[in-house]
């Protein structure tokens, strides 16, 4: 999933039946956002989201066994409904965590459908962007149901 010279990265793409405005939406409010967003189990007790650049969020994720912990980052570009940049770290780190950088493009298909495309990086490890991986490809499988 990476190209020599670029680190770890992790790439992903999905075709949601939604228009690109609706899956924005759903990207960015918090009462949407908590219901899809986690792996598969994981309860989202509370999102805070401010989408705009220089804005930040928290995410507040519950696993099926364990304490809550934290997701937090800044949004560093907003361009709805095509375009969403932000920093992604856990406030309470693995060691072999560091800030990622996720973009989450979005292209309107033919009809209704939306094209989505992540790309976050640079990974410290392989096991830390295959763990991600893992949780945004349950992730927005949850998302493709919602919508």
């Amino acid at each position: 999933m990476s190209t020599p010279g670029e680190g770890l990265l992790l790439r992903l793409r999905c075709v949601l039946d939604a228009p690109p405005a609706a899956v924005f939406r759903a990207l960015t409010e918090p009462e949407e956002l908590a219901r899809w967003w986690g792996p598969d189990g994981f309860g989202i007790p509370r999102v805070e989201s401010d989408p705009r650049p220089g804005g930040t969020y928290r995410i507040a994720m519950r696993p099926p066994e364990g304490a809550v912990f934290h997701l937090v980052g800044e949004f560093l570009d907003v361009d709805p409904p095509r375009l969403l940049r932000c920093t992604f770290r856990w406030e309470e780190p693995d060691p072999e965590d560091r800030e990622t950088v996720v973009t989450l493009s979005l292209r309107a298909l033919p009809g209704t459908s939306t094209e989505l495309t992540l790309t976050q990086g640079a990974f410290a490890t392989e096991r830390r962007r295959a763990l991600h991986e893992e949780g945004w490809t349950q992730s927005f499988g949850k998302l493709a149901r919602l919508l």
